[in-house]
């Protein structure tokens, strides 16, 4: 018989201790840019937003993202965000703006500052990978079977 209250065999042990761990790598990294990482979480959902805005050139849905778009695709809410907004605002990398179709909606938008960051920051994923020592397909392998556990728990919880 096997004792299923061991710390070691805990996934949500093993997740804690991965996710501190990477946390670890990322500060260093992060502090040569004057950043958190929440705070380059909130910068990498803004500069994919905006990438595909400029690769739909005057499509619809290249507006800024809202501020509850925001949440949701980081997965915060309101109370988290909106400081780290604020900071990121008071650094000069965002701005954020009432719509002007709808005054109830708070837009966030990258500045020149902010976008340009994105290409010193270019190197980052690749920093970060390296210390893992996994390979490129066992880290894929990991993002995908993560986010399918995340994805499949939050369906869980809308039920």
């Amino acid at each position: 018989m096997t004792d299923d209250l061991v710390l070691r065999r805990q996934v949500c042990f093993a997740l804690y201790a991965a996710s501190r761990a990477l946390t670890d790598v990322y500060r260093p990294i992060l502090d040569e840019h004057g950043l958190t990482y929440p705070q380059y979480l909130v910068l990498l959902a803004l500069w994919e937003r905006a990438e595909r805005a400029e690769g739909s050139a005057g499509a619809q849905g290249s507006e800024p993202p809202s501020v509850s778009e925001l949440g949701a695709a980081l997965r915060l809410d309101s109370g988290t965000l909106s400081p780290l907004l604020k900071r990121l605002e008071t650094a000069g990398l965002v701005v954020r703006s009432r719509s002007a179709r709808d005054e109830r909606r708070v837009e966030v938008g990258l500045t020149g500052a902010g976008r340009a960051l994105r290409e010193r920051m270019g190197d980052v994923p690749l920093r970060v990978a390296r210390a893992t020592g996994l390979t490129e397909t066992e880290l894929v392998d990991l993002r995908d079977t993560l986010t399918r556990v995340t994805d499949t728990i939050h369906r869980q919880k809308e039920q």
